[in-house]
């Protein structure tokens, strides 16, 4: 419908009648969730089901690898850390490739390494297997990290986009459990076989899922854009406004600036890169990955059973991360953030008394007890709202202009303060276990100061509602 003839019609009272001259007097404002909704999210969740598993896979496969393969220590350090430096390489394409091809091609694109990753681990014959196929699903999850939560916050509506964003993490925590939970049951290359299971379905999934309607509007593709997003929304909801909200957003990242990476350092980005890349960094040093990749040797200093601590802090990651899930889009990202920084520290500070105590050879009984609530008051706290908050946000706050570049320099943040905290993990533990675990309470500490003055409130506002009010600080956003 030509737009002269819709804006005589809107002059003369007509407001029902969309572009297509369809009046939408009975077609609802408000958008429900579809069932191409949670299909679409459910195939995308998959990958961060394998990067779960893949997180806990090194932990539990530990003694029948070094046992079958004969592995030395060394080797085996090298097999284990070797995924965050795939991340690395992962992540830093992982925004341009997803504008460029777009989000779903980029899902496949990262089963194409996950799925060889998983096969040469597998029927690995010696270190050299073990290493490429680790290595190549680093590159996988690089690349999932980045695509999932942006391409999840692109399909859902403000009121749902928190809960539907946060599945992810979701799906982290169901990997990673389930790995500790069967670990010890079945063998290690049993296991690798299992973590091809949702990469599988992924692959298979995203040929009956639609791509991200923002990204075919920001290539041009209307008939596909208005199409898929009626889709995602519903066929008696009018799309009308959204579209047109998308349509304007996209036009004026467009005339701004050219999508390059040098735009991140324009003063207007200067807030969301430092609300970005202050999450990524803060989440990393707080101790998350020191927790999940040393868990075990973390309770054998404590002299705690390894069975119980780890299988235990599975079991409780599942309610946590559902917790957050459905608490995301009630509460609001800023507050579910402080919850969990400040338990974090709180918890931690409980872990470092612990040794505190040991060292000092005064109730040092208590050590083992303090260290198992602490550690899992670390695990539940962490997983309600620092474990997947800031992705969601991450996918929130960045314009379209610059999404690309500066999600993709959120991840690489994110994966080489990982790096850096894994290889530096044992150093930390052989210099002082009280000091370790009060440094990372010290970095939980500032993290909630952190949140309290610059993280902005993103639950129910679009994403273009947050991008037009981003490159403010918080005294004009919040």
């Amino acid at each position: 419908m030509p737009a002269s003839t819709r804006s005589l019609l809107l002059e003369d009272g007509n407001p029902s009648v969309n572009d297509n001259g369809i009046c939408n007097e009975e077609r609802s404002h408000d958008s429900s969730i579809t069932p191409i909704l949670v299909l679409s999210t459910f195939i995308a969740v998959c990958g961060s089901f394998c990067y779960g598993f893949a997180v806990g896979y090194s932990s539990t496969a530990e003694s029948g690898i070094r046992k079958d393969l004969g592995l030395s220590v060394s080797e085996y350090s090298v097999f284990g850390s070797i995924m965050t430096i795939g991340g690395m390489i992962g992540a830093i394409p992982s925004g341009k490739i997803a504008d460029f091809i777009g989000r779903k091609r980029t899902m496949w694109l990262s089963e194409i390494f996950c799925i060889p990753g998983w096969l040469l681990i597998a029927f690995a014959k010696n270190a050299w297997w073990l290493d490429i196929g680790r290595l190549s699903i680093g590159v996988g999850v690089g690349l999932i990290t980045y695509v999932v939560p942006v391409y999840i916050a692109e399909i859902t509506p403000k009121n749902h986009r928190g809960g539907f964003t946060s599945g992810q993490q979701l799906m982290v925590s169901l990997g990673f459990a389930l790995v500790y939970f069967i670990g010890n049951i079945i063998s290690w290359r049993a296991l690798s076989l299992i973590g091809l299971l949702p990469c599988i379905l992924q692959l298979v999934g995203l040929f009956f899922i639609p791509e991200s309607p923002r990204w075919l509007a920001k290539l041009d593709r209307e008939k596909e854009f208005e199409t898929t997003l009626q889709w995602l929304r519903g066929m008696n909801v009018d799309i009308s406004q959204e579209a047109n909200d998308i349509r304007d957003t996209i036009d004026i990242s467009q005339h701004n600036s050219k999508a390059q990476f040098l735009n991140l350092f324009q003063s207007k980005y200067a807030y969301p890169i430092i609300v970005g890349v202050g999450l990524m960094l803060l989440q990393q040093f707080g101790g998350t990955s020191a927790m999940s990749y040393y868990s075990s040797s973390i309770y054998v200093k404590a002299n705690f059973s390894t069975i119980i601590g780890t299988t235990t802090a599975g079991i409780l990651q599942i309610p946590a991360s559902i917790a957050g899930v459905l608490l995301l889009d009630i509460s609001g990202r800023r507050r579910l953030l402080l919850v969990s920084s400040i338990g974090t520290c709180l918890s931690l500070v409980l872990v470092g008394l612990s040794f505190l105590l040991q060292e000092l050879h005064y109730l040092k009984e208590l050590t083992p007890t303090f260290t198992f609530i602490g550690l899992l008051g670390y695990g539940v706290t962490f997983a309600i709202g620092m474990s997947g908050i800031p992705w969601v946000i991450m996918s929130e706050i960045f314009p379209l202009d610059v999404k690309a570049s500066a999600g993709s320099l959120v991840t690489l943040v994110n994966w080489s303060a990982s790096w850096i905290m894994t290889y530096s993990f044992s150093f930390m533990m052989e210099w002082s276990s009280t000091g370790t675990f009060f440094f990372f309470a010290a970095i939980c500490g500032v993290t909630a100061v952190f949140i309290w003055k610059l993280v902005p409130e993103t639950k129910g506002r679009t994403l273009e509602e947050i991008h037009a009010t981003i490159t403010h600080f918080p005294s004009e956003v919040c």
